[in-house]
């Protein structure tokens, strides 16, 4: 693995904004002694189980609870009808009943919870439960959703959203005109900490919540309303979280563990095992998409029109906003002065479909990639010069009529991967380096390699005239003879490091060694999802400004002290010093018994909601832009593939924590790598057929290949630091970057993710 930064301007400082210090969570996760959320325990707690429906569209006739509360052990086994508040949640639309009532519509609802004494008396006991349905017909196909005489699952028919985007002339004229049909299939989060969580009743009326989530205050709001309890009642505090990817934006066992707890007046520990986790959380929208791409002959895009269907299965979840990326960012990293695009978000009976990384845009760069090889090879160009002459820059327009008002470096990030080395010829000596790996199918024969490039683009932060903003409290203090800051706020950390990001960012502002991150939990207000590669841009522009207000009195303390001006002050590594004097003091000494505390509500630039006629409007914050080459070596007989390497540049604003950076565009890579070439959750009339980590693979060791990482840093004007978000954009440009190396090595228009071998062979 190598990796370069270019364009840096500034030397990091010291364990500050620039530096790689070292994880405060990281030794004891490798050694396996951190708590997460499975690992919370309470005396006297009991455990509670989920009944669900096994059907994935059913009328509920009849539910008969009678022999599992005759089981000993047990506490509570709770309907529909015992739900106190609002039987509805949804993280956009309240659509989603916490307990089914009348009908289910996807295979794994929950029906009935149960809270026993021990883990095996739940589920004994929930087996017992005798439930009665009528069987319906599945909806389950997106476009019949939109287009097809099928049955209206919800009030107002199947489309959760469709967003129109038009631009320029709507019947064009081009000299070359390549189509094409391309579905993505539905992929899993797969991350490694089931949903799990406890439920502490306070006594009073209201309850303790401790679970691994991505979003606490959403969480809670969700909560209050179906318990009919009011916020300061419901007080939510993370967890330790293993992995999230999206598939915690949405409740699991959220309601159900405060519902049993409140109920029982008894602590209530829900952990859900793996095929319970596929059912319990949502997963990536499976995608069919509809895609023309005209050009001039010499390759310049002409128009692009496009029809995509996301699957958003039995519940709206974030299909609005997936709906509202795949329209906007349709066309790709690329100047079109014509664009037609519908996107349709759909109601059906398979799984709910909700936030993963890069939603949205992950479908339609599978499309709209695979439409430029075609173009590519339509005009006679290499697929890089093709992406080149249509390249965004920094002034383009978008289709909705938003400037490009930052560093759109498309070109560049072609031309460094093209720059990079190419692996040498494999050797058959080691059967790792060969398709089909140590299962020793192959010694080399029928393997023939193919390169492919793709280029990704992703909105970051909330968009489309959300209220997105942050909270952050920063406290400075004298502890223990020396200068100590604690930082409170309530983004989760998922795995991300955004702890690290935010001690890095007070020691930059503030110069102190010692910084606390507190507990992040309700009692401070929102800081927002983390999602839409958000955290480091808002809770970070949040400390940052509440850092300086805390530096600003800070200063103004001293100089009334030292009696000076605060514009001849500033601090330095822990003292308070002036250009002319030096070190004027050891900063402990100037804060002596004073402390300095603020709470800062932090926004980024305003958004606007899309024109619903023409997608017309300024919808997006920034945009991110990652560019990948796949070299590939399949087996043509046999239909396997080995990605022998997976090269990356990427343009990240400011890099706070390089060697963050790094893993998080080596993560975002693998997860591509999983789509391209193997994650498929596979549903046969709504029902999951493979909800196990047997059947359901995600790439191991053995299957992510060498990594050149390239890092730019051109700055963002308008975000903190000039950073941009890092996360998603390598999840976006890799699937399709490795499906053109297979079909270079292959010939095959493969037309669909994951790639099988009997689309090869």
């Amino acid at each position: 693995m190598t990796s370069t930064v270019a364009g840096r301007t500034t030397a990091a400082t010291a364990n500050g904004v620039g530096s790689s210090p070292a994880r405060p969570d990281g030794t004891r996760k490798v050694r396996g002694e951190f708590a997460y959320s499975s690992d919370l325990w309470h005396e006297d707690m009991l455990w509670g189980a989920t009944l669900r429906s096994p059907h994935p569209h059913a009328r509920i006739t009849g539910v008969d609870v009678s022999a599992a509360v005759a089981v000993p052990g047990v506490h509570a086994v709770l309907t529909h009808g015992d739900v106190p508040g609002l039987n509805r949640y949804g993280l956009e639309h309240p659509d989603q009943p916490v307990l089914a009532d009348d009908v289910v519509r996807y295979r794994g609802e929950p029906v009935a919870v149960v809270a026993a004494d021990h883990p095996e008396t739940a589920q004994r006991a929930m087996k017992l439960i005798e439930v009665t349905y009528d069987e319906l017909e599945p909806v389950t196909d997106a476009e019949d959703a939109v287009h097809g005489d099928v049955a209206e699952l919800h009030p107002g028919g199947n489309v959760v959203r469709h967003a129109p985007i038009r631009r320029g002339e709507q019947t064009p004229q081009a000299d070359v005109v390549v189509t094409g049909r391309y579905e993505v299939g539905m992929q899993d989060q797969a991350f490694l900490g089931p949903e799990s969580g406890l439920a502490v009743p306070d006594g009073h009326g209201g309850v303790d919540l401790y679970v691994a989530t991505q979003w606490l205050h959403v969480d809670q709001q969700q909560i209050v309303a179906a318990l009919g309890l009011t916020p300061e009642q419901v007080r939510l505090t993370l967890a330790g979280v293993g992995g999230a990817f999206g598939g915690r934006e949405d409740l699991s066992m959220q309601i159900h563990a405060s519902l049993l707890a409140l109920y029982t007046g008894k602590p209530v520990k829900m952990v859900y095992n793996r095929e319970e986790s596929f059912y319990g959380h949502v997963h990536r929208h499976p995608a069919t998409m509809y895609y023309e791409h005209g050009a001039t002959r010499d390759g310049r895009l002409v128009h692009v029109t496009a029809r995509i269907y996301l699957d958003g299965g039995a519940y709206a979840s974030s299909t609005g906003a997936v709906v509202g990326n795949a329209a906007t960012l349709g066309v790709g990293p690329y100047d079109v002065p014509n664009v037609s695009i519908d996107c349709w978000g759909t109601y059906t009976n398979n799984p709910p479909c909700g936030a993963m990384r890069g939603f949205g845009a992950v479908q339609a760069a599978f499309g709209y990639e695979s439409q430029m090889d075609k173009l590519a090879d339509a005009c006679g160009l290499s697929p890089t010069e093709i992406r080149r002459r249509n390249a965004m820059s920094e002034g383009t327009v978008m289709p909705t009529g938003q400037t490009v008002d930052s560093a759109a470096p498309v070109a560049e990030l072609l031309d460094r991967l093209e720059g990079m080395p190419l692996p040498q010829p494999g050797s058959t000596a080691d059967l790792r380096t060969l398709p089909g790996g140590v299962s020793n199918t192959t010694h080399g024969e029928g393997v023939v390699r193919g390169v492919g490039y793709a280029v990704g683009i992703k909105n970051i932060c909330f968009s489309e005239g959300f209220d997105d903003y942050s909270t952050a409290r920063v406290r400075l203090a004298a502890v223990g003879g020396q200068p100590a800051v604690t930082v409170q706020t309530a983004a989760a950390e998922v795995g991300q490091g955004l702890v690290t990001i935010l001690q890095q960012i007070i020691r930059t502002e503030l110069g102190v060694e010692q910084v606390t991150i507190l507990p992040m939990d309700t009692s401070i207000g929102s800081a927002g999802s983390t999602s839409a590669s958000r955290q480091s841009y808002m809770t970070g522009g949040a400390v940052r400004a509440a850092a300086l207000k805390v530096r600003g009195a800070l200063l103004s303390h001293a100089a009334t002290r030292l009696s000076r001006t605060t514009a001849e002050l500033h601090l330095d590594g822990g003292k308070l010093a002036s250009v002319a004097d030096g070190v004027l003091a050891d900063l402990v000494d100037v804060l002596g018994e004073a402390e300095f505390d603020e709470t800062v509500e932090w926004r980024h630039r305003p958004t606007e909601a899309l024109d619903p006629e023409t997608g017309r409007g300024n919808a997006h914050v920034q945009y991110g832009f990652a560019a990948h080459r796949a070299v590939v070596d399949v087996d043509t007989e046999l239909g396997l593939v080995k990605v022998v390497s997976l090269d990356c540049v990427q343009d990240v604003g400011k890099a706070l924590n390089p060697q963050a950076v790094v893993g998080q565009i080596q993560g975002g890579s693998a997860q591509g790598l999983g789509l391209a070439v193997m994650e498929e959750i596979q549903t046969e009339g709504g029902v999951i057929r493979n909800p196990s980590f047997t059947d359901y693979l995600i790439p191991t060791v053995l299957d992510m290949p060498p990594m050149n990482i390239d890092v730019l840093e051109l700055a963002d004007p308008h975000a903190p630091y000039g950073l941009r978000g890092v996360g998603e954009p390598p999840t976006i440009s890799s699937t399709p970057a490795i499906v053109a190396a297979i079909r270079a090595a292959t010939g095959k228009e493969l037309l669909r993710v994951p790639v099988r071998p009997d689309h090869i062979v």
